[in-house]
């Protein structure tokens, strides 16, 4: 009878052993449940650039205002790419929308470097004059040009293009605001001018006589079908992907969600790009919004269109992508 006894006691035991490991494995699993899921509520500072690489962030930038995002974020607009890079730079941003190659300036500047997540914006440039003379980048031979964003975007596209062309006869003439350059129409019927959206379709309502000579995105297909025009992109801080990376996933998204309303809800979007001080009035907003080209690309889509677009800006100035072009490294999910 003893040893029975014994025999029960010791199977207690062992049950209660087993009891105590399976429980304690348990409440491993639902710790360890609980620490993967808990939530980053580290607030996500946006900084992007005023004009057409801003308009499909808008309706994101409206639920952050009114306090309806998903997630905690901060807002702050500037007037020009180098402001934003140098808020970066700073540490005050973590999150950027900027133009392409100032992208690329970023990520030598930051410490750390910056990684690109998506494309906001593509081609924006149209060419614009009164007359039936210029019908493609060919007949700007002998012409006086004149632009905005030297040293950026617009001129290396411009100055690509033109050498396609062979056109060798163009004298550009870089003006620091289009409004400068709207005027001088209105002082020279004759002129010729590039300029990007939502500034072309401010140009044409005010000035009647003036008309959209040519698309450069088509002109840019004529001689290059590796890659297209990129205007801007948004790029992140390494340093803030490697501590918040699920964060960065949750803005993808969101800016996604944004930049497709901006799209399938223009008057809304209108409303709010005004509101934000981008374009002036609304009707005018309605017309410029489907021109801007407007998107949220990312992965290998992002890196084939990017890549091939900063190759071309390296070949005409180097230092336009600061000095060499990025590695595979620079492209965020790829």
């Amino acid at each position: 009878m003893q040893t029975t006894k014994s025999k029960r006691v010791l199977s207690i035991i062992a049950l209660v052993l087993i009891l105590a490991i399976i429980l304690g494995t348990v409440a491993s699993a639902l710790m360890g449940c609980g620490a993967v899921e808990k939530k980053d509520d580290t607030t996500i500072r946006i900084g992007a650039m005023k004009g057409a690489t801003t308009i499909g962030l808008v309706n994101l930038v409206d639920k952050i205002n009114k306090g309806e995002a998903e997630g905690n974020y901060t807002f702050e607009m500037y007037t020009a790419g180098s402001d934003v890079m140098a808020a970066m730079v700073a540490g005050e941003v973590d999150i950027a929308l900027v133009p392409a190659n100032v992208a690329c300036v970023m990520n030598t500047k930051v410490e750390g470097g910056v990684s690109v997540i998506d494309i906001n914006t593509l081609g924006v440039l149209n060419c614009i004059s009164a007359g039936d003379e210029i019908k493609s980048v060919s007949d700007l031979s002998g012409k006086t040009v004149y632009a905005t964003g030297q040293g950026a975007v617009p001129e290396y596209t411009i100055r690509y293009l033109l050498e396609a062309n062979g056109v060798t006869d163009c004298n550009l003439e870089f003006k620091s605001e289009p409004t400068e350059i709207v005027s001088i129409f209105a002082e020279n019927a004759d002129a010729v001018a590039i300029l990007p959206q939502p500034f072309v379709t401010a140009a044409l309502a005010q000035n009647e006589a003036l008309k959209i000579s040519f698309d450069l995105n088509d002109e840019w297909a004529k001689v290059n079908s590796d890659c297209k025009i990129v205007t801007g992109v948004t790029v992140a801080a390494n340093s803030f992907i490697k501590e918040h990376g699920s964060l960065v996933e949750a803005f993808l998204a969101a800016h996604k969600e944004s930049a497709d309303k901006a799209l399938s809800d223009v008057d809304t979007t209108a409303a709010l790009v005004v509101e934000q001080g981008i374009i002036a009035k609304e009707p005018l907003a309605k017309k410029a919004i489907p021109n801007c080209n407007i998107t949220c690309i990312t992965g290998k889509e992002m890196k084939q269109a990017l890549e091939g677009y900063l190759k071309v800006l390296f070949e005409q100035d180097p230092k336009s992508v600061g000095g060499s072009l990025p590695g595979d490294e620079f492209y965020y999910g790829v």
